[in-house]
């Protein structure tokens, strides 16, 4: 069954840790059973408070989700995450 990674940025502090959490996320995908869905394009919100933008990723299974997230590649990334900004992030199973 899919599951889905879904990070939320509700608010940017360190654009010099965004600049390095970038590269170092692509690279902990490279090679990866995953498409991403969604990247930071237009959004509308409906409800809630508003947010700066919001990543979605497809894996095949949630373990394969928790894998890649706690995968050492993507810790060594989202330390830079951490620092630069205020983010929701959770993983959700598909139907």
């Amino acid at each position: 069954m899919p599951a889905y990674a879904i990070f939320i940025r509700e608010r940017s502090r360190d654009p010099k840790h965004l600049a390095t959490y970038t590269p170092k996320a692509g690279a902990s995908i490279e090679g990866r059973d995953l498409k991403v869905l969604a990247a930071y394009g237009r959004q509308e919100v409906l409800e809630g408070p508003q947010m700066e933008g919001a990543v979605i990723l497809e894996f095949p299974t949630l373990e394969a989700a928790k894998a890649w997230y706690e995968s050492p590649a993507y810790r060594e990334a989202r330390e830079h995450r951490f620092l630069g900004a205020d983010y929701r992030a959770f993983i959700v199973e598909g139907v």
